[in-house]
């Protein structure tokens, strides 16, 4: 049978890096996991037990398609407290996973053959979503400069949008309030639909994650429940989008996703919990204490190039001196010291050669010793 140009995408490496970690694993080799964008932790005690108290009532059927309004209600009262803002709980759409809520605002805000605008190095599923969805992505390079962010004056009036990341992926780097009002600004004058992916707030450490809702209402707002709240596997985000927009993307969920898992959504609402949320909490000290590990362990290697790590779990290294195929070393990596990591390539198509993604939100004993490892890899190359 034929296959579609549009399915022509990239792999994403990271998954081909976790099965190389799986095989030696199976091969009886001891594997550190520093390369997957994943808690080490799972869903918090208050969200399991509150959905093993809702199935005990009875089946879990299909919810409405925009989710459970009192989960809903409670993702508003979030933002409230993260934000101070007093949003409309009209406006949250729950989602199959942050990714179901990109499919949803790239069918609602674009046609085919629509350019969306990147800033490189990033998350590497928007490229590959939006070349399945015919829309071209448009890498707009990015520099240590500004926090490997892209500034305003990068967008052209050929750009029908917008995708920021706010901590982002790989780097963990942030905007600021005057950073994202500068990029609202500039988008709403060229007439470009803002895309904000907000989906690690909740893991900052230093100043807190700003919300592109707090400079307009004129964004949609990408989040999920894989990430501050552990629940990767369970699949469930949510979307905020301009009261306008609200049923344009009830239409596309009702069609394409019939409705979010309801076991997530209930499971969801216990982690919201003032019981959940304290559990949450602990796991942000962790991470604090590993990624000065990572950090410290990286500079006393000579890993001096890397991303202000704002956010997010992660720490994007510049290698360039050492190798101009980051797969490689990665391979490499693996191989020698049993360290799992991210080549760049995955991220950057034009520089992610010369850089690695390491991951900090495994266990501190882990990270400890995949420090440990990767100080005895890299001394080798000294």
């Amino acid at each position: 049978m034929r296959v579609s140009r549009r399915s022509a995408v990239d792999p994403f490496i990271v998954m081909d890096v976790m099965e190389a970690a799986r095989a030696a694993e199976e091969a009886g080799r001891h594997i550190i996991h520093m390369e997957v964008g994943q808690p080490g932790t799972g869903a918090p005690r208050a969200a399991r037990q509150r959905l093993a108290e809702e199935m005990e009532k009875g089946p879990l059927g299909y919810t409405v398609a925009l989710g459970r309004p009192d989960l809903r209600a409670a993702i508003a009262a979030l933002h409230g407290e993260w934000y101070d803002l007093d949003l409309d709980p009209a406006r949250v759409i729950l989602t199959s996973g942050a990714s179901g809520g990109f499919l949803l605002a790239f069918s609602a805000l674009f046609d085919a053959g629509d350019r969306v605008g990147l800033g490189e190095p990033c998350y590497p599923s928007y490229r590959q979503i939006l070349t399945a969805m015919s829309l071209e992505p448009v890498a707009l390079r990015t520099e240590l400069a500004t926090r490997y962010q892209p500034v305003p004056g990068q967008l052209t009036g050929d750009l029908a949008g917008l995708i920021v990341a706010s901590p982002a992926n790989p780097t963990g780097t942030m905007l600021g309030k005057p950073e994202l009002q500068g990029l609202s600004d500039a988008s709403t004058s060229l007439g470009i639909s803002l895309i904000s992916d907000e989906i690690y707030h909740g893991l900052q450490y230093g100043d807190r994650a700003v919300s592109a809702l707090e400079v307009t209402d004129d964004v949609y707002v990408i989040n999920s429940f894989s990430k501050y709240f552990s629940m990767t596997g369970w699949r469930l985000g949510w979307m905020v989008v301009p009261p306008d927009h609200v049923r344009v993307v009830e239409r596309l969920a009702q069609n394409m996703f019939i409705c979010p898992s309801h076991a997530s959504q209930i499971a969801a609402l216990g982690a919201l919990s003032p019981e959940g949320r304290a559990e949450l909490d602990e796991h942000r000290t962790v991470y604090v204490r590993n990624r000065k590990i990572l950090l410290d362990g990286l500079a006393a290697a000579g890993l001096t190039g890397t991303a202000p790590a704002d956010g997010a779990f992660y720490v994007y290294v510049d290698v360039s001196h050492l190798t101009g195929d980051s797969l490689a070393l990665s391979s490499r990596i693996l191989a020698e010291a049993g360290v799992a990591v991210t080549p760049g390539l995955d991220f950057d198509k034009a520089r992610g050669a010369g850089f690695l993604r390491l991951s900090y939100a495994r266990s501190t004993p882990e990270i400890e010793e995949g420090v440990a490892r990767l100080a005895r890899f890299f001394g080798t190359l000294a």
